[in-house]
């Protein structure tokens, strides 16, 4: 099996955040290669950490790198968007903490077969679930002009996006879009010059559009923060690492409705709305990686941590 360097993002913030009690009960929901699980585990003693993730590649590698914490452990093929149903389905009312990692892990990047590098060339995939029927090579190939262009400019924030669209309908006509780097050069072409001479790569928001459509992310999402935190119990901690604002603002505003919630007018004296207060928020800013993970670690500088804590 192929070793790939993992460096897990605001590690020792997550754990500080969910100030882990031995004899808890946790939830990884986006276990990747185990980083955060293996710190999670080796606080427990006769706790138990729920690890959730739907790539069962990962499940597998985190499994061999966990294997020394199995008996606290209970490994999951399932969404994080599920939280809730999986912890019902294993007879869990209720946890201690949670920890989200919404970024796509190392091996999904740079296993150049899955489809997510703009770098290599490989068939248009991007599934993060092998098993799941939609694929980047049916968005790019099959959608109208309308929905291409709204997630190119909604999920990737691609101020080309119309430029781009028109791009590879045009190619799409002649014959159909089936590996990477074929679609990196449709995206360059369609790009002004000033843009190619941006540092950012010129694909990087539209891969990350059609990464997002592929896999429902927004939607899985505000899922979970609407579900997820009903099984924290009082005091329990709620982290969740987001990497681009689309993503943090689903968490910020998930956050802020079970905060500040109350439709009653600022003058009336009591809420009459029925708002019941269930989360409130640890840090009112995000927690940021520092300048010397940022060293160790590029790949977070656009990382954000929000915690909250069940009311």
């Amino acid at each position: 099996m192929t070793e790939f360097k993992h460096v897990s993002v605001l590690l020792d913030e997550c754990i500080d955040n969910l100030k882990i009690d031995p004899d808890g009960i946790y939830v990884d929901g986006t276990l990747g290669l185990g980083g955060h699980s293996a710190e999670i585990a080796k606080r427990l003693r006769s706790g138990r950490l729920i690890c959730i993730d739907r790539d069962e590649t990962a499940i597998e590698r985190a499994g061999a790198r966990l294997e020394a914490f199995a008996d606290r452990i209970t490994f999951v093929h399932g969404n994080f968007s599920d939280t809730a149903s999986i912890l019902d389905s294993l007879g869990i009312d209720a946890v201690d903490g949670m920890l989200f990692d919404l970024g796509v892990s190392s091996p999904q990047l740079d296993e150049s077969q899955r489809g997510f590098s703009y770098q290599h060339d490989a068939p248009l995939d991007m599934r993060m679930d092998k098993s799941a029927a939609l694929t980047a090579f049916q968005v790019v190939n099959e959608w109208d002009e309308n929905r291409l262009n709204r997630i190119l400019w909604d999920y990737g924030e691609e101020r080309y996006a119309r430029r781009i669209t028109a791009a590879i309908l045009a190619y799409r006509e002649r014959k159909p879009i089936e590996t990477t780097l074929e679609l990196v050069e449709i995206i360059r072409g369609a790009m002004p010059a000033a843009a190619l001479r941006e540092k950012q790569h010129p694909a990087k928001r539209s891969f990350q559009a059609i990464r997002i459509a592929v896999n429902d992310e927004l939607g899985e999402i505000a899922t979970m923060m609407d579900t997820a935190p009903d099984k924290l119990r009082p005091g329990g901690r709620l982290c969740v690492i987001s990497f681009h604002s689309l993503e943090d603002r689903i968490v910020k505003s998930g956050i802020a409705r079970r905060e500040n919630g109350c439709v009653c007018p600022r003058e009336a004296p009591i809420c009459t709305c029925g708002f019941v207060r269930t989360l409130k928020s640890v840090t009112r800013k995000p927690i940021l990686p520092t300048a010397e993970e940022l060293e160790r670690n590029p790949r977070a500088r656009s990382a954000k941590l929000r915690v909250a804590e069940r009311v």
